[in-house]
């Protein structure tokens, strides 16, 4: 018996399922987001249809609608184990349903309903970590979460993909069920409680079922289609074609600013808003959206959360595109495999650790500063390379640049890896410390959410300003874009909280 109790401490042990569970959580968001759009193309779906894949994104930015529950109803083990073995039955039934001839369009409903099944487990895992940890052991296992995370994206974007390819979707998908299952067995008996039931499943039914549950989401339906018909409608059409960053912009895009310009709009109002809807004792939803615009300085926060990225999420859209413009198309999978991905993870466990041995409040300024210097190097290799690029825009086949010109390329590709992941230690770490009381899972998903908004203006304005301006130039601004945020940590500095949660 006891070296069976021995056992199950050391499966229990932190350091195990913090790896187990975030690879769990990057696993479906790989099979939905990326090996999906490769399958359909696989089996010979149009670009345009593929394109409407954008849609499989959209839990990930509504999902702090329905956060507040994953905090209020039974644990957040629960839901993690519930929502994975959900996962590995909806990637089960996609292999299964390969070899019918409808397949297709079964695997997009699949994929679908497994986004929200899989962004409300992301809610759970995100809240289940912030419950079980303090805040030391939070900094201290943070690097191993992007570790796991990016493992998990290169095992459903690799491992599945090719699987796919060689052996058949049916036995790809098979296989990820399969692996998510297991997953699901080891966390539903070896992930310790650290939570009470707050209210039972059989009460969360009675809510979900209720009126008001049942007239808000209709709500939602509403603003989509109107957002929808808005979107496809002939004026809308005129100004994209006078306006080029609205062409950037899809569907998905389009809520994401919708909901965040309404969040913009209750953080004016908030104590009125706030009188209203605390009269009622029962108001479970707005106490958690008020809890977190009740924060400290709440207006440079979300400026800052929202902003903090927006440099880095320039430059890494425009990577790939000059990889490929420098003539470096066929070492695009030796730099992005053997260079990019060690140093990332190298640069995650090593801001974890430094955050955890000195605190962030000491290392958010210097990680900051090297995620966002890596911008200048790019500067340097755009302006350097202006010649090389120059030729392979008219040229079929590409100019090699030569060895020295690609050990310096590889090198500034490292660097921006590796300050990238202290950069991830710094966000994850900030976003855990800022979750409060008993919505931790909720604010989690706010912020996450809010994360997203620099993504959607960046990925638009950045194919833009490249084209028009050349990279060197471009990455440039991409680093002076990066400034408003690192500013804004100044202010913050004394609200960032080193004690133990």
């Amino acid at each position: 018996m006891k070296k069976n109790s021995n056992s199950k401490n050391v499966l229990s042990h932190p350091l195990i399922w913090c790896f187990s569970t975030y690879f769990a959580e990057g696993f479906p968001y790989s099979i939905i987001r990326t090996v999906s759009s490769f399958f359909f193309r696989t089996m010979n779906v149009s670009l345009d249809s593929i394109g409407l894949t954008s849609f499989f994104g959209l839990p990930w930015v509504l999902k702090f609608f329905w956060a507040p529950q994953i905090d209020r109803f039974v644990t957040k083990k629960w839901w993690l184990y519930v929502t994975q073995g959900i996962l590995a039955g909806l990637f089960l039934l996609c292999g299964f349903l390969i070899p019918f001839s409808w397949s297709v369009q079964a695997a997009a409903v699949i994929f679908m309903i497994g986004a929200f099944v899989a962004a409300t487990h992301d809610i759970a895992i995100d809240g289940y970590y912030i419950v079980a940890l303090n805040s030391d052991d939070q900094s201290r296992y943070v690097g191993f979460r992007v570790l796991a995370y990016r493992c998990a994206l290169m095992a459903g974007s690799g491992i599945i993909a090719s699987v796919g390819v060689k052996a058949g979707w049916m036995q790809a998908f098979l296989l990820a069920g399969a692996l998510l299952g297991l997953l699901t067995i080891y966390h539903a008996v070896f992930l310790p409680e650290c939570q009470t039931v707050n209210y039972p499943l059989r009460q969360f039914t009675r809510t979900v079922l209720n009126v008001k549950s049942i007239a808000v989401v209709g709500a939602i339906v509403l603003v989509v289609v109107t957002l929808r018909t808005t979107v496809n409608s002939g004026f809308y059409n005129q100004l994209k074609s006078s306006v080029p960053l609205f062409e950037q912009l899809n569907f998905p895009a389009w809520i994401n600013i919708f909901l965040f310009s309404s969040l913009f709009l209750a953080a004016m109002y908030r104590k009125r808003i706030a009188a209203e809807l605390l009269k009622n004792p029962q108001a479970y939803y707005a106490r958690a959206f008020i809890s977190f615009m009740e924060q400290e300085k709440i207006a440079v926060l979300i400026a800052f959360i929202i902003l903090l990225r927006t440099g880095e999420i320039l430059l890494s859209n425009m990577v790939s595109p000059f990889i490929v413009d420098c003539g470096l198309k066929e070492h695009f999978g030796w730099l992005t495999a053997l260079v990019g991905l060690p140093c990332s993870i190298g640069g995650a466990l090593l801001g974890g650790y430094l955050i955890y041995r000195y605190s962030l409040k000491k290392m958010i300024i210097p990680f900051l500063l090297l995620q966002n210097g890596t911008n200048l190097f790019y500067m340097w290799l755009g302006f350097d390379f202006q010649e090389i690029i120059a030729q392979n825009v008219i040229s079929a086949e590409p100019v090699f640049m030569g060895v020295a010109n690609l050990i310096k390329f590889a090198s500034v590709h490292g660097f921006d890896q590796f300050a990238g992941g202290l950069g991830t230690s710094v966000l994850m770490t900030f976003l855990m410390r800022m979750c409060k009381g008993e919505y931790k899972a909720a604010h989690y998903a706010i912020g996450s959410g809010l994360m997203n908004l620099s993504g959607i203006f960046a990925g638009a304005l950045s194919g833009l300003m490249a084209s028009r301006l050349g990279y060197g130039w471009f990455f440039g601004i991409s680093f002076l874009a990066a400034v408003p945020g690192m500013v804004l940590v100044v202010p913050l500095l004394k609200i960032i909280k080193e004690d133990r949660a």
